[in-house]
């Protein structure tokens, strides 16, 4: 399919240079998006005419145009600036990482203080500067405490607003259960109001077959319309006490002590770092983060993109950036095969993204940006091997190999003798369906333990939670079916065994059926055996969550029948009449075919349905169309190789893993020690980020997890400043 939009090419300037104060700066709009499939994306600030919704700010004295109340690093994002300072050890350009407020690499000065941008709303006449060197402390006067924080007594709180916590919300509002619910962010939703694909799992139970933005606002409506659910937004939980009592800060400068019944941390997931050569440029970020900046702050977060890890964060990251027009260059999997669902997987092949397994990343390239990604096959452990490597142009890294559980409050609470419980990713890595099911278990759960239920868990709902928990199950290949003359049939793309009904819920002659106690199953078409036949209503093929069901209509040309595809891009990227390239579900080339026709109508929620007409040797192999040509995923014509080995393992000291290393083999086995001598675990995030990787270290060299004492985690999760626990009223006005 050709382009109907010239690529985009960015400039020095746009990768986020420094600019000098007063300097001009021009107002890209190629940047933000202003045509997605799926998402309602905002008019640009020229057809805008609500000035409301327009904000000035200040970057090194430039001025820049942004959205009030987007997040400071978007804004910034949205005009190329990718570099937000550089680090005062190594003078290394810094810039968003996890875009969720958990690290500090996306520190800046905003009038005078430092805060993250990830985590900052923009408002007019904000003036903000790179952090260059360590942020000087804002000179302030010694004052007395003014008053103590105020204590809150809840029957149950609910640490998280994400598909775990509000599911359980509604369940203890159904047993009349008062409960408060805080959250970080502006609104409720989680990692759900990132997701614009449909939902895996079961239709009944967890909204099969809808996409996770949909989900998102659903539940948030049925929270908020609770009276028992009281609902603290932007608001961050920033430890858990010995005498029982939780501390939260509201809106970034009033301070709370909260005294639950019973704590339920439902605090999701945090993405893993991976350790290689220039991992810490700004253009190397976690999938969460892009999805952040794509899909919830509408901007164009890169022109070219290598994904690294295929498990399903990284399969839909890359589906994601298709739908914005980004172009995906490749995706690296170390293992033989792909870890998510194979219907992601087979979605990214046939669109027109290579998928290099057995291979490793081995170095992000450039010198304040990343220019390139170099990758290289890797032997039975898992080395690079020498001789393989390939490099490829990007502008932006993706890392996504896998998640790690925000459990410390559930740690701290148990430690203490709380009477706690966790649901969701905060008590084992899963789908967002498997997190619904779990908060709505936990819900129940709760009732026992506050004496408003007395039956169990129903047996039914362990058995739905662990099927929405399973990873995904055997490939069957299958044959395709044959298709008669005058006969309309659906054609089943899917050969893993993963939980999913929607189209056996959709179907309104009930002709495809999946075993009932076993959703994991793949569908079948049973029309012969109901006596009934298709009648080609293509719902099954619009709900798909998968794409992964084609239409075979043999009925009006059996030598040509017409073959109805999903498409969840860009009215403008296709029209009737366009030659398109049809491939089979595992991106193979088998023909090119004029559009037909494009289905476009409500109930199919966003899913274009495509028709071409193909010869009946291979219609049924149809499974897709190609999104992206072969030549953007070419390698560039050298490898390219660094020379110093700068692989960092603490973003935040910018300690490196040769540093580590050396510790290890003179002996070291306390990671108290590592931090005194190296700093590593001492900075803004806490050593979330870089714990995990230090062990990984301690691993490779042949120690034993058992010889390693553990380092002491520090009693606030988030960074707090002093005067709001002293009672001191936030700038510009009394608490």
């Amino acid at each position: 399919m050709q382009a109907k939009h010239p690529v985009r090419i960015m400039t020095p300037r746009s990768y986020g240079e420094l600019m000098t104060p007063n300097e001009p700066v021009t107002h890209n709009e190629n940047l933000r998006i202003h045509d997605h499939p799926i998402l309602s994306c905002q008019p640009s600030d020229e057809l805008d005419p609500s000035a409301s919704l327009h904000a000035t700010v200040f970057w090194n004295g430039s001025p820049l145009r942004a959205r009030t109340g987007e997040m400071l690093s978007s804004a910034l994002f949205a005009h190329g600036i990718r570099t937000f300072g550089h680090h005062h050890r190594d003078g290394a350009p810094q810039g968003i990482y996890c875009a969720n407020g958990q690290c500090a690499q996306c520190l800046v000065i905003v009038d005078g203080k430092p805060v993250k941008a990830c985590m900052t709303p923009v408002r007019d006449g904000m003036r903000v500067q790179p952090v260059d060197a360590l942020p000087e402390l804002p000179e302030t006067d010694s004052a007395p405490i003014s008053s103590l924080p105020p204590v809150v007594k809840v029957p149950v709180l609910i640490i998280g607003g994400g598909p775990a916590g509000m599911s359980a919300g509604l369940t203890l509002a159904d047993y009349g259960v008062e409960c408060l619910l805080v959250d970080d962010k502006q609104r409720l939703g989680g990692k759900l109001v990132l997701q614009t694909h449909r939902f895996f799992g079961s239709s009944d139970a967890v909204y099969a077959g809808t996409r996770g933005i949909d989900i998102a606002t659903r539940l948030e409506s049925d929270v908020l319309s609770r009276s028992s659910i009281n609902v603290w937004l932007n608001s961050t939980v920033v430890a858990v006490f010995s005498d029982g009592k939780v501390g939260v800060l509201q809106n970034g400068d009033s301070y709370a002590l909260i005294q639950p019944d019973v704590l339920l941390v439902a605090s999701g997931a945090r993405e893993k770092s991976l350790a290689f050569p220039g991992n810490t440029l700004p253009g190397v970020y976690g999938a969460g983060a892009f999805q952040t900046l794509v899909n919830r702050d509408l901007v164009r977060a890169a022109e070219r993109l290598f994904i690294v890890g295929g498990g399903n964060v990284g399969l839909i990251a890359g589906y994601h950036a298709l739908q914005a027009e980004i172009e995906v260059v490749g995706l690296v999997e170390a293992m033989s095969e792909c870890g998510g669902y194979k219907v992601h997987r087979d979605k990214l092949i046939r669109f027109g993204v290579p998928l290099w397994t057995s291979h490793t990343v081995v170095s992000a390239n450039g010198t304040d940006k990343v220019e390139s990604v170099t990758i290289a096959a890797v032997d039975e452990r898992f080395r690079p091997m020498e001789g393989t490597e390939r490099s490829f142009a990007c502008d932006t890294i993706l890392i996504a190999v896998g998640l790690d559980p925000v459990n410390e409050f559930y740690q701290q609470a148990k430690a203490f003798d709380i009477s706690v419980f966790a649901a969701g990713d905060a008590e084992e890595i899963a789908e967002a369906s498997a997190a619904m099911f779990s908060g709505k278990i936990k819900g129940m759960e709760i009732a026992r333990a506050l004496g408003r239920e007395q039956q169990a868990v129903p047996i039914e709902w362990e058995k739905t939670a662990r099927i929405l928990k399973s990873p995904p199950g055997a490939i069957s290949p299958r044959p395709l079916p044959e298709v008669s003359p005058g006969e309309v049939i659906p054609v089943f793309h899917c050969t893993q065994e993963i939980p999913c009904n929607p189209c056996a819920s959709v179907c309104p002659q009930g002709l495809i059926e999946i075993d009932s106690d076993d959703i994991r199953s793949l569908p079948r078409f049973v029309a012969e055996e109901k006596r009934k036949t298709c009648i080609g209503c293509e719902q099954c093929v619009a709900i798909c969550p998968g794409l992964a069901i084609s239409l075979v209509d043999a009925r009006k040309d059996s030598e040509n029948p017409m073959v109805t595809i999903p498409f969840e891009f860009s009215e403008s990227s296709l029209s009737v009449g366009d030659v398109v390239t049809l491939l089979d579900t595992e991106g193979t080339v088998l023909g090119e075919r004029p559009v037909e026709a494009i289905r476009r109508i409500e109930r199919n929620d966003r899913t274009a349905l495509v028709k071409v007409r193909a010869p009946a040797a291979w219609a049924v192999r149809v499974a897709g169309i190609r999104v992206q040509q072969p030549w953007v995923c070419e390698p560039l014509n050298q490898a390219v190789t660094r020379i110093t080995d700068d692989t960092i393992v603490c973003r935040c000291e910018r300690v490196t893993a040769g540093e580590i290393r050396a510790l290890i083999r003179a002996g070291y086995r306390d990671l108290n020690e590592v931090k005194a001598v190296t700093r590593a675990g001492m900075g803004a995030c806490g050593g979330k980020t870089c714990t995990p990787m230090i062990l990984r270290l301690f691993r490779d060299e042949g120690v034993s997890i058992d010889e390693i004492t553990p380092n002491v985690v520090r009693p606030l999760f988030v960074e707090v400043p002093f005067g709001t626990f002293a009672g001191q009223p936030p700038e510009g006005g009394a608490q």
